[in-house]
């Protein structure tokens, strides 16, 4: 495995610019994508402004929460208790050329302003196609939000920042533009029932989903195997709160030697996914919580029908294992994989054809703005590559219904019938 933040911070992971050419390049806005479908991206990220916690965490914590300030060498790094968390963009990449891509950009003014700025992130959808989009953290919190809790050894100045960021996403972030984004909240990791309080708390207040890690034991956090998590997924199945498990989120990556290159985890990248889907599936959680509702963010759908055939042949050892038998579960492992989960896609053209083994009701698109992966400003056309020539009910469910339905977002009738209506 590869550590992200030591890939973030290797200088040799890319041939971008490194050292003190740091010069930026931003290319002219695109033309206005050409808009074929409704479209909800359930995968993109946020790269959290400078007054993210400004104002939100109690007096007491002021000087020590988050904040962003320049460097000797004109770079901008994020002091959090006083350590600095020197990546401010991650890869927040998208409208510059790809020569100049990689897990950078150290300024603010060296990021497209859609990254950080939620007026300019509509802009960017509209020019996209994008009608609505689900938002990850970035960097600072971590995927998962683990950063936020890990770096400071004070709970209360964790829980105080982690609170905050939920307040700044539902009140600023979604709540400026609540037709147009999907709200998603940071998880409390550190006490699983205090973590279920809060997910019962937002699910009033408006959240529909939590980023959660696809294997918090490399976080240093109990297994999802223990049971130690069954509070928060239970408050998440009661109150349908989508778990979404974006790959990452456990702080690494696949990889196979320390000697490798950089393609290799990034090609890899993916891999976490199915790690992720049959680990979850064992675990029990899907069985003791039916109603659970697992998201697997940015990990494709060219390794389900797969996975689902090798479950298939695995029924044959359920006997020599006795895991499954012992859940006392009367589905098969691919049908409470198929009741379960739901997977997303960025650019799978070779597997949308399987839509019938997979699930036309479990699959989603994604166009993961504003990170290298983005198929920004070119979503439109790259999903009719994928899926145009799909029946129209089977588009329609993987462009925006699917979603639409997991995460209760409703679209409009008159955006349901024509994408150019917004």
């Amino acid at each position: 495995m590869k550590s992200i933040d030591e890939l973030a911070a290797s200088p040799n992971f890319t041939t971008a610019k490194t050292g003190t050419d740091r010069s930026v390049t931003f290319l002219p806005d695109p033309p206005r994508a050409k808009r074929r479908y409704t479209l909800i991206s359930v995968d993109d990220h946020i790269v959290e402004p400078p007054d993210t916690f400004t104002g939100r965490v109690p007096r007491k914590f002021a000087d020590r929460a988050p904040k962003v300030v320049d460097t000797d060498d004109g770079r901008q790094t994020w002091v959090y208790d006083g350590q600095k968390l020197p990546n401010v963009g991650f890869n927040a990449v998208v409208g510059r050329p790809v020569s100049e891509y990689g897990f950078e950009p150290v300024r603010f003014d060296e990021i497209r302003r859609g990254a950080w700025d939620i007026h300019e992130r509509i802009n960017d959808m509209d020019l996209n196609g994008v009608y609505a989009s689900l938002n990850f953290p970035s960097f600072l919190p971590g995927f998962a939000g683990q950063r936020l809790q890990q770096v400071t050894n004070d709970r209360d100045l964790a829980l105080a920042c982690v609170r905050a960021w939920n307040d700044w996403h539902l009140e600023v972030w979604a709540g400026s533009y609540p037709e147009r984004i999907i709200p998603c909240q940071l998880p409390w990791l550190l006490d699983p029932e205090l973590g279920a309080q809060m997910i019962y708390q937002n699910a009033e207040r408006g959240f529909h989903a939590v980023t959660f890690s696809e294997n918090p034991a490399m976080l240093g956090l109990p297994s999802i195997h223990s049971g130690h998590w069954d509070p928060m997924m239970a408050a998440c199945a009661e109150t349908g709160t989508v778990v979404n498990l974006h790959i990452g989120s456990s702080g690494s990556s696949p990889s196979t030697t320390e000697d490798a290159p950089p393609d290799v985890p990034g090609v890899l990248f993916f891999a976490y996914a199915i790690s992720a889907a049959v680990d979850w599936l064992y675990s029990g959680l899907p069985s003791r919580f039916p109603d659970l509702k697992i998201c697997l963010s940015e990990g494709g759908i060219g390794w389900v029908a797969g996975l689902l055939d090798r479950l298939d042949h695995m029924l044959s050892y359920h006997a020599m294992y006795g895991t499954w038998a012992a859940l006392g579960e009367s589905l098969t492992p691919a049908e409470v994989f198929l009741r379960n989960f739901w997977f997303c896609a960025v650019e799978d053209k070779s597997s949308f054809v399987q839509y019938d083994r997979i699930g036309a009701d479990n699959i989603m698109v994604e166009s993961d703005y504003p990170h290298c992966d983005s198929t920004w400003p070119h979503t439109q056309q790259k999903i009719h590559e994928q899926i145009g020539g799909l029946p129209q009910d089977v588009i329609r469910k993987i462009s925006w219904e699917n979603a639409s339905r997991l995460y209760g977002h409703p679209v409009p009738p008159d955006i349901q019938r024509d994408p150019e209506a917004f």
